[in-house]
């Protein structure tokens, strides 16, 4: 029973792509958002704890509008999607620079730029991280953590289908603890999304002012093997035109307390991305359970 629903499921998602392929980039964005605002009222959970994760960061306290604010934020995960999957109508090599507004530091661009470096690269789910992964990826192979789709089926369809130039996944789950001091052995960029519930593996630091159960690898990887670490972001300024931002070289002098030292980075990356998000609230994943308390 459980293959015959994945099947049903595959067939689906291969008509949703024929559309993708076939409709103008403006009218499968469209149809994307329409689909969207099904779930939206589909998926009450959803709703409720983007609702309640905006008037909690404080970005905005009246209901109505918090929830105005989470709809949008659900659109936008619905064009990350249709980005992903039409990424060649605007990542190619002949039209990249078309489509990308790109704003790095000289510290942070000398790190790209030198063969024998590698960089850590920690964002949010704000905008479409995604394409920042695929440029960046132009400089060295990039490695980023992803979760497996449940149908395993649409998992491999979607690897095939989207344009991820030098990016390779690494499982979320895996047992080769080592896979991540590999990358950065190699010389290449390892990109880490932070800010999701970390649950025990993580170390409570302010979010919006409210304790938040955050991932602490990226700080503890900088303070091993002292690779450089930056913070970046990809926002949407436009129908397929982004804007990449990249912080300086995060620079942490080490003061014999490892867990003070972890914590004062991922202050600092929390408030990189809080002055994103607040940016536009919009394209932020407001959907997820950030805080458990």
């Amino acid at each position: 029973m459980k293959r015959l629903c994945q099947f049903a499921e595959y067939g689906f998602f291969r008509c949703v792509l024929f559309l993708c392929d076939t409709l103008p980039y403006a009218v499968t964005c469209l149809v994307a958002r329409g689909t969207a605002n099904l779930w939206w009222l589909v998926d009450k959970k959803r709703r409720i704890v983007g609702r309640d994760n905006i008037i909690r960061s404080g970005i905005e306290t009246d209901p109505k509008r918090a929830l105005a604010i989470a709809k949008k934020a659900c659109h936008n995960m619905a064009l990350v999607i249709v980005e992903s999957l039409r990424s060649t109508d605007f990542l190619g090599e002949d039209r990249i620079d078309q489509h990308l507004q790109i704003q790095i530091p000289d510290d942070v661009k000398a790190v790209l730029e030198d063969p024998e470096q590698s960089l850590i690269i920690a964002s949010g789910h704000y905008g479409n991280w995604e394409v920042a992964g695929h440029w960046v990826s132009r400089y060295k192979p990039v490695a980023g953590i992803t979760r497996a789709m449940n149908n395993p089926y649409i998992e491999e369809l979607v690897k095939k289908r989207k344009s991820r130039y030098r990016f390779r996944p690494i499982p979320k789950h895996d047992g080769n603890t080592g896979r991540f001091l590999e990358v950065l052995d190699n010389n290449e960029i390892l990109a880490l999304l932070f800010d999701q519930h970390a649950g025990d593996y993580g170390m409570m630091i302010d979010f919006f002012a409210h304790p938040a159960a955050t991932f602490k690898t990226a700080a503890m990887l900088h303070l091993v093997t002292r690779t450089p670490l930056c913070f970046a972001s990809c926002h949407r300024v436009g129908p397929m035109k982004f804007e990449i931002t990249f912080s300086p070289l995060i620079q942490q002098t080490r003061s014999g307390n490892k867990n003070e030292d972890i914590k004062a980075i991922l202050n600092s990356l929390n408030r990189d991305l809080e002055k994103t998000i607040r940016q536009d609230p919009t394209q932020y994943l407001w959907g997820h359970r950030r805080w458990r308390d």
